[in-house]
């Protein structure tokens, strides 16, 4: 067993993911190095010539538990299965070999932050992942949630983690920046600023966007403000 990791810039970790969960659908390893992210998946061959090989040792399995490790936004606790959450917590249990990562990535972190501090109401999650937006809206009394993301990956990746956690989460397949939309008084929206700014161009935008994905120099004009690790996330009233 090998494990391969790719280092991209953090400005094109995104893609980059999207790319690297293609290549490994067990899971991914995510790792901030400076302006740089290091992503790794293990298997026996190279899927691909770009990547950069490491032996690994045996046990590399419980290795790879290991990594993914539980994290704590404000009220909200998000980690894998095999951890207890918090007891005084709103948990968010993801299963970090399904889609997209556990919660831990300092855009989805950034994300919380900021909608910890909202008012609940319902919600559009677009670009949904895992749905670990999607479950702590609810975790945090907002709702009705819809999730869309245009990736079946991302689709079941949600509809099994609402489940999962128990709470009722309407997911569907959509292209975000050209399918209808149903009305709702805010968007959450964890993208990469490119995705983002086009996003912004659609005719039907809501009176609150939460949008994250953004490097901590970059900005969309938005009010509130969270950082955290190099990503932040803001508020947009359009």
């Amino acid at each position: 067993m090998n494990r391969y990791s790719l280092r991209v810039p953090a400005a094109d970790a995104e893609v980059a993911l999207a790319r690297m969960l293609d290549l490994f659908p067990e899971g991914v390893e995510e790792q901030r190095d400076g302006a740089d992210v290091v992503l790794a998946g293990y298997a026996e061959e190279a899927p691909a010539s770009d990547l950069e090989p490491q032996a690994v040792e045996p046990g590399w399995e419980d290795a790879w538990r290991a990594f993914h490790r539980p994290v704590r936004v404000g009220p909200v606790w998000i980690g894998p299965p095999w951890f207890e959450p918090d007891p005084d917590a709103l948990a968010v249990v993801i299963d970090p070999g399904r889609a997209f990562g556990t919660g831990a990535h300092g855009s989805t972190r950034a994300a919380l932050d900021l909608l910890a501090r909202l008012e609940p109401s319902p919600a559009l999650d677009l670009g949904c992942g895992s749905g670990v937006l999607s479950v702590a809206a609810v975790r945090l009394g907002f709702g009705p949630i819809q999730a869309f993301d245009v990736d079946p990956l991302a689709v079941g990746a949600t509809a099994d983690n609402a489940s999962r956690n128990g709470v009722e989460v309407a997911v569907a397949s959509a292209d975000v920046l050209a399918d209808p939309l149903p009305s709702a008084p805010l968007w959450l929206a964890n993208l990469e600023l490119g995705i983002l700014e086009r996003l912004l161009r659609r005719a039907d935008l809501p009176p609150r966007i939460l949008a994250s994905g953004l490097t901590a120099g970059q900005t969309l004009g938005g009010g509130l403000r969270a950082e955290v690790d190099g990503w932040a996330a803001e508020l947009l009233e359009p």
